[in-house]
């Protein structure tokens, strides 16, 4: 049995097709379950619609309670649900950092805290955590992005170790640039301040229009990996986000052997 939060779009949605269409059973967690009517007209035996806001602490905890009485189990956890907060660091007010944590880090905390129980109770299970290609390192505009998900990508690691001796498994889905409506319906933007507008600029150019591939194409590596009985702790989602990603990792390491001289000029 599936639990997918931020179902009722993009990959968590793509996520919930792929498990139906294979005859899993899911509950789609969503603040706005609406767009799911197609899937519950297809597979109404196997899908039940669950509305959610994963900065709710405590609606967390009933709906995750409500999710594990509706088919008795739960198997796999998909902390899917995000937004993004686009614009440079200085724009971005004290609300708008805090809403946006509150979703992409705590809403992800909030429901492995509410599913543990349940998964160490029947002694098996896997969270997959989906958090960005982008994790290694922030980049202008979408810095609060990164942050809040390299910070679930750090509480992750650690809780796969500990969880672990209780057969939970935890995996670390790290996607790259699908067309899921992050960057439309899922941002929030902050008031541009004109001094960036030379940065701005440049960051469109390089960009561009492409929405990148859709969603669905990610979800058969998804459907593998929750098939694998020993799956990994992080798994790059598409391969010119892998090659990208390897690129990142060569130059912070290339960054460190320069200065590695002033490194070892401290004793700790």
């Amino acid at each position: 049995m599936w639990f997918i939060t931020g179902a009722s779009r993009g990959l968590g949605r793509a996520f919930a097709e792929a498990a139906l269409a294979a005859g899993d059973r899911v509950v789609a967690a969503a603040r706005n379950v609406a767009p799911l009517e197609d899937l519950v007209q297809k597979y109404p035996d196997n899908l039940v619609r669950l509305p959610l806001d994963v900065s709710d602490r405590a609606a967390v905890q009933e709906g995750v309670d409500r999710a594990a009485a509706a088919f008795g189990r739960l198997d796999i956890v998909v902390n899917n649900a995000g937004t993004m907060l686009l614009g440079m660091l200085e724009e971005a007010t004290e609300e708008q950092i805090r809403a946006h944590f509150d979703v992409n880090f705590f809403g992800a905390v909030w429901v492995a805290q509410a599913v543990i129980p349940h998964l160490r109770a029947q002694g098996s299970g896997h969270i997959l955590q989906v958090t960005t290609m982008g994790t290694g390192g922030g980049f202008a505009s979408t810095g609060l992005y990164a942050g809040g998900k390299s910070a679930l990508d750090s509480v992750s690691q650690a809780l796969a170790m500990e969880v672990a001796p209780f057969g939970i498994k935890v995996t670390i889905v790290q996607p790259g640039g699908y067309d899921t409506g992050l960057f439309t319906a899922g941002t929030t933007m902050t008031e541009p301040n004109p001094a960036y507008e030379p940065l701005r600029a440049k960051l469109a150019e390089m960009w561009g229009e492409d929405a990148g591939p859709a969603a669905s194409t990610a979800a058969p590596v998804i459907m593998e990996l929750v098939d694998l009985p020993d799956p990994p702790l992080r798994l790059i989602v598409g391969g010119p986000s892998y090659d990208m990603v390897q690129q990142m990792d060569q130059a912070r390491a290339a960054e460190y052997r320069a200065w590695e001289h002033l490194s070892r000029k401290a004793p700790g």
